[in-house]
């Protein structure tokens, strides 16, 4: 037999993210306290694609090498766990698509905010939803906004800037139309751009300091450590007052006018994390460096952190468990869906019939996105990997042996 994962690791194995929390996850939690879905997400990385999750092994039908594949952690803020899930995502709203422009709106909280989201990320960035969709739908329905209808939005949640600081804005990816108020008409946009820009921040902007109000009157925020003093009355009429003040950043890019570049458009988008592995070209010294890209200067850039402090970073971004980051209103929200997309393809003379998507095994989609046959045997190039016996979760030493929270045993935040 010919044992392939025998083969030595390559010396220029790409650096990842799990290299760094290995080495100094012990240094960040001696300067910062780290809460249940932190350390699940930590947990998951350093574990993904190890023994401890266990895997199985596969032999080839030919040569008869043999390789051991581990199993992925799947936890959604992982670098190593996304592409199939969002393949497999993409692939689901192909049918979906309509032929028309779609517009993309990116609705931006104030910076102000950033230490009251970050202690109350559930109901704050609920608030972004809400507002940022509201203000769409409203003017979509105002007929002096030449639709007067029911408008579709996919709103897709970042929280990030290139250099890892937090930073809460909302992708919303609108199609170029609406359904009449009386269901019989299917109404096109006219123009370069949905809605002026400068009426949706205002708007934008009222709906969300209202609901923050309400929330406030309600007892509904937490205002602990560098918070507290936004807490009091004073404090807090201080910052809504700051906030009136400000123009909201709401901006918005020229429509993709081809239905079948949608999805490429989405893919840059969704599914997305902080940081990607590929970005980090350097750990050494208890420093990480990787790339950004400066969209002033169009080039690309290096920045250089404290690995702790990169880890900080990294872990501003974790999601509450169970938060939806990607949501869809209108005529694409989940409840009723299939029979709004059916009545806008209706309304434009195209069968209403929808077509079934089948969900893609991993092997297809990594012969469609990489060319490369996951079963085809790497050492003989001519027989086929089979499943030979399976390797149980927990059969190698956990990467994270701090005592764990009873919260880690739930699922996927």
């Amino acid at each position: 037999m010919n044992p392939i994962n025998n083969y030595p690791q390559p010396a220029n194995r790409q650096v990842e993210v799990a290299d760094i929390l290995r080495c100094h996850i012990g240094d960040y939690l001696k300067r910062y306290n780290m809460p249940p879905e932190h350390y699940r997400v930590v947990y998951d990385i350093l574990n993904c694609r190890t023994a401890y999750l266990g895997g199985h092994v596969e032999m080839c039908d030919q040569c008869g090498a043999e390789r051991i594949l581990y199993n992925s952690c799947r936890n959604r803020h992982c670098p190593k766990c996304q592409t199939i899930t969002k393949q497999r995502w993409l692939s689901a709203r192909q049918a979906e698509l309509l032929p028309v422009n779609y517009f993309h709106n990116v609705f931006t909280l104030p910076h102000e905010l950033n230490p009251l989201i970050l202690c109350n990320k559930p109901l704050m960035l609920g608030f972004l939803f809400h507002a940022a969709s509201q203000t769409l739908l409203d003017f979509g329905k105002n007929p002096k906004n030449e639709l007067g209808g029911q408008l579709g939005i996919i709103a897709i949640l970042h929280t990030w800037t290139q250099t890892l600081m937090d930073h809460f804005h909302l992708h919303c990816l609108v199609p170029g139309g609406a359904i009449a108020g009386n269901g019989k008409e299917w109404i096109n946009s006219k123009g370069e751009f949905l809605f002026p820009v400068k009426a949706l921040s205002k708007v934008f902007r009222g709906k969300f300091i209202s609901y923050l109000e309400d929330a406030y009157s309600k007892n509904q925020l937490c205002f602990p450590g560098n918070t507290r003093a936004l807490g009091t009355r004073q404090g807090f009429r201080r910052l809504i007052k700051q906030l009136w003040s400000k123009n909201w950043v709401v901006y918005t890019k020229p429509p993709i006018e081809r239905p079948e570049w949608v999805l490429d458009y989405l893919g840059r988008y969704t599914h997305r994390i902080a940081i990607s592995n590929h970005r980090i070209t350097d750990f050494s010294d208890g420093r990480v460096t990787f790339t950004i890209k400066n969209r002033k200067r169009k080039t690309t850039e290096t920045v250089t952190l404290d690995a702790v402090e990169f880890i900080r970073r990294f872990l501003l971004h974790v999601l509450p468990k169970r938060f939806v980051r990607i949501r869809h209103y209108g005529f694409l929200a989940n409840r009723g869906k299939k029979k709004n997309i059916g009545l806008c393809r209706l309304l434009m003379n195209l069968s209403p019939d929808i077509p079934e998507v089948r969900d893609q095994s991993v092997q297809a989609i990594m012969m469609a996105q990489a060319g490369i046959d996951i079963l085809r045997c790497p050492s003989c190039k001519q027989g086929m990997m089979r499943k030979i016996y399976e390797i149980p979760e927990g059969s190698g030493n956990s990467s994270f042996h701090i005592l764990r929270p009873v919260s880690v045993t739930d699922k996927d935040p």
